[in-house]
Formats: C-alpha cells, sequence, structure tokens
C-alpha cells in the first residue's frame, strides 16, 4: 500500500514497452500534470508511442482527476495505449491482460513497428509501413505491413505485405511456412511442406509470388547503399 502522506507527487518506472504512473492524489491536479510533463518531456523520443498505465494505489473517488489526465497527455503527447491500473493487481499481470484482451498492436504513427515475442492464433498485427517480428508467428495470426514484412523466427499464419497496393514489398522469414501470402495486389496459398533448412523470402515477379533462398538471392544485393526506411 502507498502511503500518500509520504509519496512523491509523482512516480514513474518503465514496464514492458511502456510507463507505470504512480500518482499522489492528495497534491492538486496542477501540481500531478506538472511533475508528469516534467518526466515525460525529459524522456523525450522514449515516450512516443509508449503505453502507459495511470495508477492512484488504494485511493479512491478520484475517476474525474484521472480523466482529466488521460486527455491531457491524449493532447500533448504522442502516447499509445493509456490506460488506469486496476486495483490489487500486480503491474506485470495487469499488463498481459491488457495486451492479451486487445490482442494486436496498431501501429500509426511510426514508420516501423517492432515487436519482441511469439505472435499468437487470433491475433492481428498492423503496421504502417515495414514490420519487424523477433519471434515465431503462429498459425492463424493475420500480419499486415503497408512494407516488408521480416519475421526473425518461424512465418506461419496469414501475410500481407505492401499493403495495399505495393507490389516491390518482401516477406522474409527463419523459418518461411506461412499458409497464406499476399503482396500487394498478389497472392499465394502457402506450402504445407516442412520448413527450409534456410531462410527465405518472397517477392512479386510476373505477377506472381516467388519464394526464394535469401543466402543465394539476397533481395538487397542490387542495393549499392543502405537506404533509411
Amino acid at each position: 500500500m502507498i502511503n500518500f502522506e509520504t509519496a512523491a507527487p509523482v512516480k514513474l518506472k518503465g514496464v514492458g514497452k511502456g510507463f507505470w504512473i504512480t500518482l499522489n492524489p492528495s497534491h492538486s491536479e496542477e501540481i500531478l500534470i506538472c511533475e508528469i510533463d516534467k518526466l515525460l518531456k525529459k524522456l523525450k523520443h522514449l515516450a512516443v508511442n509508449a503505453d502507459v498505465v495511470l495508477d492512484v494505489g488504494d485511493a479512491k473517488g478520484h475517476e474525474d482527476l484521472i480523466q482529466r489526465i488521460k486527455l491531457y497527455l491524449k493532447n500533448n503527447f504522442e502516447l499509445g495505449l493509456i490506460s488506469t491500473s486496476p486495483q490489487k493487481r500486480s503491474v506485470p499481470t495487469e499488463r498481459i491482460r491488457q495486451r492479451d484482451l486487445s490482442k494486436g498492436w496498431n501501429q500509426h504513427r511510426s514508420e516501423v513497428l517492432m515487436l519482441r515475442g511469439r505472435v499468437r492464433s487470433g491475433q492481428t498485427i498492423n503496421a504502417k509501413k515495414h514490420l519487424v517480428i523477433t519471434g515465431d508467428v503462429n498459425p492463424g495470426a493475420d500480419i499486415i505491413a503497408g512494407g516488408d514484412v521480416i519475421v526473425l523466427g518461424k512465418l506461419s499464419g496469414n501475410v500481407h505485405a505492401g499493403y495495399p497496393d505495393k507490389e516491390d514489398a518482401m516477406v522474409f522469414a527463419l523459418g518461411f511456412n506461412p499458409s497464406h501470402v499476399k503482396i500487394g495486389s498478389v497472392s499465394a496459398s502457402g506450402s504445407e511442406s516442412e520448413v527450409g533448412i534456410s531462410p527465405e523470402f518472397a517477392s512479386v515477379e510476373n505477377n506472381k509470388i516467388i519464394v526464394k533462398d535469401y543466402m543465394k538471392a539476397s533481395p538487397f544485393r542490387r542495393m549499392p547503399w543502405p537506404e533509411a526506411i
């Protein structure tokens, strides 16, 4: 239990891909907003797209205060999900529950979305441009990206790169075994064969999706110099 008589107005700590902000409601709303403002501005780009959980501990009757602070954060910072912590739940447990309830991530501000961990059946991942996943994509998952899709693990499920009509995009995976692949407006059913022994990528050639060995036919070999994406 937090002792608000001695606690600082605002405490911030990193949790997962975001931040947990503990508020001391015994201070005025003006002081709380001022302290939050200072902390988030110090973080600079680290706060962009970060999820934030607001916590008042065991204090009761501060719903209106929380809603006003949430509105302030939404209007003044480029944050991700802003939520309130239910009482008597640990930080890790609550964040896991929030993630599983949403079963997906949507990227609106950053050009590249990077995720770490397994994408499970029933989850949908949407990226505005390129998508990088360090982990496996299970059967039954849906992956959609405006640019390239790069999976540093086994790729199963359905994948659509170059959404909606960018046919120069590619799909790469260390273990390439999707059930359905679509690049731009060109689509193909996946193979039921076992995953190959080397990384593979899919691209569009002559209006067909072709899968190649990445080490033998690197799609980036033709590029003379690195390009920012």
